[in-house]
């Protein structure tokens, strides 16, 4: 420990690996031999089975820094497992970011038709295992990208784009537009914005279209480039204030394409004698912005060429391979990973810079917080160091967290030391500082055994301070142990701690589902105890869409192992599971699913789709729901000729009745011509009478009355036509009066009638109407008499008095 304090800026290491010190460019380098742990966390396997442990050689190299007081790292994270024959650049790569899959397309260049020298699609896990592959037997290929949401984009030259899932299953396509499809695709970008997954096309008539999001397809032509008769150097697609535009680089000139213009832009800061652009990378954040020349310039800066970072003078002036940017969220120092064939240049601030020599070829995958390293044995991770890994690991380091590691380490060995050290950080009212920084460090880290120390010495740390709140220290021991499950080489995910908070468990869970691990999603929600409805719930739906798909067992057992499974599982939608059964062709199984579904509005709807209307209707009935049995009906209105709904509504005596009520308020005719179908005479005499009030001129009320009567003789209600008929003779006689008195006589009562006629003075009709009606005489008196008292006749009322003995007494006469 002594000879290692006096030799400031050097890390140490914390696995006992031997330290060399490489003397052509100071580069510090770890070479050890380690053996490959297969991390499997009993339940949060996922039903995968530990592998025997298998001896491979780990190569961590940590670099002086290519800016001030910033070192990176590069450390393998799996020793691939896909046994590739071909170099990496006789394949067309793309490898999704976050730890995503890898597609490859082998065979590409090759022009023979015959099936064995077809090109192969493959998409591998990041650890190399197979996921699918397939023959490709489609349009020529020049670009293949993966989306947001992990699928595969594969862009042929004809400007149609093609989209695959993680297993090679066909999704759906869509066209660039027709005059891509004319000129022919030369170049293409697959790109990511706040809008969605994006693709970008350079056309053989040097013209660029783009859409910002497939799955809201809205292409763009950006416009032209004055004087470009070939293709450009290099090109890259920028977001800027939610507005998408291409930079392009033509010999020594840049040219911005937005919506509306072409403009020549000048990086500031470039050097005059920079020489032509070869190669431009954009940052993982669309922020930042390189340029290489043939010189060997670098110029870095903002995307938006307002602002210079730094720059550097390579010695290689060849075109670089690829260029990616290397930095970590929230860091201010910027680095530029650029290869060769067979050399990696990692530079930045500084004037000197990180150098490899690549055993064999490469392809960089740029990521959140540094970049991925593919390769045909290996899959490495380069990355800026973070700030608190720094302090802890750096040799002679006096951080708290350095102190703090140390004292439990000494703690451990029984050793008054302990206690010094322990005693230092307290002195200087830095403990809870200390278990902050291992506690962060532990969530950079990668071996398993480096994150255990660092928490045991966050833990001894916290045994001292009163009140230190646990959460963070929980809550990093969960997102860890995580971690290194999918980590695993069968799971392939190698997501650092950076990159996990970023994309949230949720997506997490998504992708997991994705790959079909449902059993180890399934245990991730419940070891974060995650609400069912977002968690296990969300999980095994999914895992039910995907087992009616499998069509090696009958409809009964998917539909019983289904069940079995689910139960009553809260937030779980049997008819959402029925539907994709229903879309995979198993309209049986569907039916079967949907017994399971307790909600009878999630049944319905999808029983109508599957033009099971009558299953519909009758479950419809079931729920008491009237509303969804109006909503049946009407489908079956609109869905089956009149004969044949009409019948269908006689076996359903609920759904007949309401659709009766329907007809009276909406649709008179139809409820007509229900009551014909029935001989509903009774009903047919109601209607005929109820329409009648809505005829304006009095033939046609009479008209509507006649026809009630007849079907009230035919219904044999001898009341209803007795009344009906002397209705049809009150209106007849109503009008001869309005046309005699040129007074208001219709669509008065018979006692209403009588009474008006005797104000009026009219006594000899009012005793037509009494003969005719036949009205009661003790009535007919009370009516009489009551309307000479209003009228204040005196001498008529004694007039009518005497002309026969009173049928009402003589009280009346008194009064």
């Amino acid at each position: 420990m002594g000879l290692a304090r006096g030799i400031p800026g050097l890390l140490r290491g914390s696995q006992g690996c031997l330290w060399t010190l490489g003397p052509a460019r100071g580069v510090l380098g770890l070479l050890g031999v380690s053996w490959y742990s297969h991390w499997s966390w009993g339940w949060l396997g996922g039903g995968h089975h530990p592998q025997p442990p298998r001896p491979c050689i780990c190569h961590l190299s940590i670099h002086p820094p290519v800016c001030p007081s910033v070192a990176h790292s590069k450390f393998e994270l799996y020793t691939m497992e896909w046994s590739l024959k071909e170099d990496l650049r006789d394949c067309m790569v793309a490898a999704a970011p976050y730890g995503g899959p890898i597609a490859l397309l082998k065979n590409n260049t090759r022009k023979e038709k015959s099936p064995s020298a077809r090109p192969l699609l493959e998409i591998y896990s990041a650890s190399g295992l197979l996921l699918a592959s397939m023959p490709w037997k489609s349009g020529q290929l020049v670009q293949l990208g993966w989306t947001a949401s992990e699928d595969l984009l594969c862009i042929q030259e004809d400007g149609t784009v093609l989209i695959y899932n993680l297993f090679c299953e066909f999704m759906r396509h869509f066209s660039m537009g027709n005059e891509v499809l004319q000129n022919r695709v030369l170049e293409a970008k697959v790109f990511h914005t706040e809008y969605g997954t994006g693709v970008a096309i350079l056309t053989g008539a040097h013209r660029f279209s783009l859409t910002t999001n497939i799955d809201d397809l809205k292409l763009r032509r950006m416009p032209e480039v004055p004087g470009l008769q070939k293709p450009p150097s290099c090109w890259a697609v920028l977001s800027q204030d939610r507005v998408t535009i291409v930079l392009l680089a033509v010999g020594q000139d840049l040219y911005l394409l937005d919506n509306t213009s072409c403009s020549v832009v000048t990086p500031p800061g470039m050097s005059p004698s920079a020489g032509a652009y070869l190669q431009m990378a954009v940052s993982f954040n669309y922020r930042c912005l390189a340029l290489f020349t043939d010189t060997g310039y670098i110029w870095m800066g903002l995307a938006t060429l307002k602002e210079k970072l730094c720059e550097f003078h390579s010695s290689v002036r060849s075109p670089p391979k690829q260029m990616v940017w290397c930095m970590r969220p929230r860091s201010r120092q910027r680095a530029v990973v650029v290869t060769w064939d067979r050399q990696l240049m990692v530079v930045g601030n500084s004037t000197e810079c990180i150098q490899f020599v690549l055993d064999e070829d490469s392809y960089l995958v740029p990521e959140l917080d540094g970049v991925r390293i593919l390769s045909r044995t290996s899959h490495e991770f380069l990355h800026e160091i973070p700030e608190a890994s720094q302090e802890i690991f750096k040799i002679a380091s006096m951080a708290p967290g350095a102190l703090l590691l140390e004292a439990q380490k000494e703690y451990e060995k029984e050793s008054q030391k302990a206690d010094e050290y322990l005693r230092e950080i307290k002195d200087q009212k830095l403990l809870p500082e200390a278990v902050s920084q291992c506690i962060e460090a532990a969530g950079y880290e990668h071996e398993p055994d480096t994150q255990k120390s660092l928490l045991r010495a966050a833990s001894f740390g916290k045994c001292f301070i009163d009140k230190f709140p646990p959460e963070s220290f929980v809550r990093m021991c969960q997102d860890l142990r995580v971690l290194n499950a999918i980590r695993d080489y069968q799971i392939g995910i190698p997501l650092t701690f950076t990159q996990y908070k970023r994309l949230t468990v949720e997506v997490l869970l998504d992708r997991l589902v994705l790959r079909r691990l449902y059993p180890l999603a399934i245990r991730i929600c419940e070891y974060l105890r995650l609400s069912e409805i977002q968690g296990v719930s969300r999980i095994l739906a999914h895992w039910a869409c995907y087992k009616v798909q499998q069509k090696d067992k009958s409809d009964e057992e998917v539909a019983h192992a289904i069940n079995q499974k689910l139960g009553d599982t809260p937030g779980i939608s049997y008819s959402e599971i029925a539907a994709r059964a229903y879309d995979c062709g198993r309209t049986e199984l569907a039916i079967k699913l949907l017994e399971y579904e307790p909600r009878s509005g999630e049944q319905v709807p999808l029983l109508l789709k599957m033009k099971r209307s009558k299953l519909a209707l009758s479950k419809a009935i079931e729920s008491g729901d009237t509303d969804l049995v109006y909503a049946v009906v009407l489908h079956l209105k609109n869905e089956l000729n009149r004969g044949t709904f009409f019948m269908t509504l006689q076996n359903q005596p609920v759904a007949l009745s309401l659709y009766r009520q329907f007809c009276k308020h909406q649709e008179r005719e139809t409820l007509k011509d229900l009551y014909n179908q029935d001989d509903n005479h009774q009903e047919l005499g109601n209607f005929h009478v109820h329409s009648s009030y809505s005829e304006k001129r009095i033939e046609g009320r009479v008209g509507a009355l006649q026809n009630a009567l007849d079907e009230y003789y035919k219904a044999k209600n001898e009341f209803a036509a007795k009344a009906t008929e002397d209705q049809i003779k009150l209106l007849r006689l109503q009008r001869h009066l309005q046309e005699d008195f040129d007074k208001p006589y219709l669509d008065l009562s018979l006692h209403d009638t009588v009474s008006n006629l005797i104000l009026d003075g009219h006594h000899k009709r009012a005793e037509q109407l009494y003969r005719e009606f036949k009205i009661p005489d003790k009535r007919y008196w009370w009516l009489k008499i009551s309307a000479l008292a209003n009228r204040g006749d005196w001498e008529e009322m004694e007039k009518f008095s005497k002309s026969k003995k009173s049928p009402i007494g003589y009280l009346v006469r008194a009064f």
